[in-house]
């Protein structure tokens, strides 16, 4: 009895710190504004790299989209990075007023695409690096937003603001849902509160000549945004959450994508969680540099939809334990109950209000779905971060 309640108690302990820690910064978002910034004229010279493994379902509607930016055509280069698309695509898209650099790879990964790219490429001839997912569409005004704002003193990098593209199935509503959620905890709640924006993975910016050095260290085979965060954040680089400017991203729309969507996420997190946590650790003690830490500290949390599932199931547990029995389901069932309660006001309050229809509200139904697909990717995890898992795009959601 005495270690199934050690085990209890490790286990309450972890899943508070999860929940408070998204909570604090869910509140936090509801509590201030983010800093304005004015628009300014346009000045940056961008290169605009998107990169595209066997996305010929969406390269070309994507390529097209991205010359539509209200900003001067001298000023952004759209540069599309070919790996194992069709010649009839790469055809097409040669015809466009786009640079198409063609790479192939063994092992094909993100990180492997922009470092090619960067290494053919006249690092004087451009301000900023912009990433951008294949399927991703940024809205006409995209550009200039982040111009006005990445070149500000003190501002190494910026976050646009990703929304779904899609919420054409009841996953890709739960999917658009969390990326509203995480948009909220990780990028305003923590701007609110002084701390470094998330990055995402698409729909960022750099200075040029920074991320071309950092890139060249980075060989992630999956999750290379949390590589490319940890290294920004440790070297104390400032990354702002630009909240008004809009990208377009398509959201998984079937349970089988989600899981390995997921398995690729999880697998990067535990990754990123053993190279990172100490050093981050170490940082604070000595430099204090909190963003370095948090970051790190991130890959610690569980993620959100297992946290809920688990909260959730031992709440009802506990309580059914202590009604039936009258035997404390330790630590108690006040104390499942409550932190249940709690991880689900911290979500809630973070969702857009636009979000509460009874469409979106029929979706949540899929919620026990997602947490049995979450616990089995658990199983799924070995060899998951030495290969490439690629999320395939349907091109179903074209602007």
């Amino acid at each position: 009895m005495i270690a199934i309640k050690i085990i209890l108690l490790i286990l309450f302990v972890y899943l508070s710190v999860c929940v408070f820690y998204g909570f604090l910064f869910s509140f936090a978002g509801r509590l201030g504004g983010l800093r304005k910034y004015k628009l300014k004229e346009p000045s940056g010279r961008f290169a605009v790299f998107i990169p595209s493994y066997k996305e010929d379902e969406v390269i070309l509607n994507s390529a097209r989209e991205a010359l539509k930016q209200k900003y001067p055509e001298h000023l952004y280069d759209v540069i599309v990075i070919a790996d194992s698309l069709q010649n009839s695509t790469l055809n097409l898209l040669k015809s466009m007023p786009v640079k198409v650099i063609e790479v192939s790879f063994d092992k094909s990964t993100k990180a492997k695409s922009l470092n090619a790219a960067l290494s053919q490429l006249d690092e004087n001839l451009y301000d900023y690096a912009l990433v951008l997912d294949a399927d991703n569409i940024m809205k006409e005004d995209f550009i200039r937003k982040l111009n006005s704002v990445i070149s500000v003193k003190g501002i190494g990098a910026v976050q646009g603001h990703r929304i779904a593209k899609n919420m054409n199935t009841n996953f890709a509503i739960l999917d658009a849902v969390s990326e509203e959620i995480n948009n909220h905890i990780y990028r305003r709640g923590h701007r609110v509160l002084g701390l470094s924006s998330g990055l995402i993975g698409s729909g960022m910016a750099f200075h040029y000549k920074y991320f071309k050095k950092v890139m060249a260290t980075n060989h992630a085979i999956g999750g290379f945004d949390k590589e490319l965060e940890h290294k920004l954040l440790r070297d104390k680089v400032k990354i702002e959450y630009v909240e008004d400017a809009y990208i377009l991203d398509e959201k998984v729309e079937n349970a089988e994508i989600f899981q390995n969507q997921r398995r690729r996420w999880i697998s990067a997190q535990l990754y990123y969680f053993r190279q990172y946590f100490f050093q981050g650790l170490w940082h604070l003690l000595t430099k204090g540099n909190m963003d370095f830490f948090d970051k790190a500290f991130q890959q610690f949390l569980a993620p959100r939809v297992l946290l809920l599932g688990v909260t959730g199931v031992t709440a009802v547990l506990s309580a059914l334990i202590e009604f039936t029995s009258g035997i404390l389901a330790f630590p108690g069932a006040f104390y499942w109950i409550s932190l249940f309660l709690i991880q689900t006001l911290g979500l809630l309050i973070a969702v857009p209000s636009e979000f509460f229809t009874r469409k979106n509200f029929k979706a949540i139904a899929q919620l026990p779905r997602a947490f049995i697909v979450m616990v089995l990717v658990l199983f799924k995890l070995k060899g998951a971060n030495k290969k490439f898992i690629h999320t395939p795009h349907s091109g179903s959601s074209k602007v």
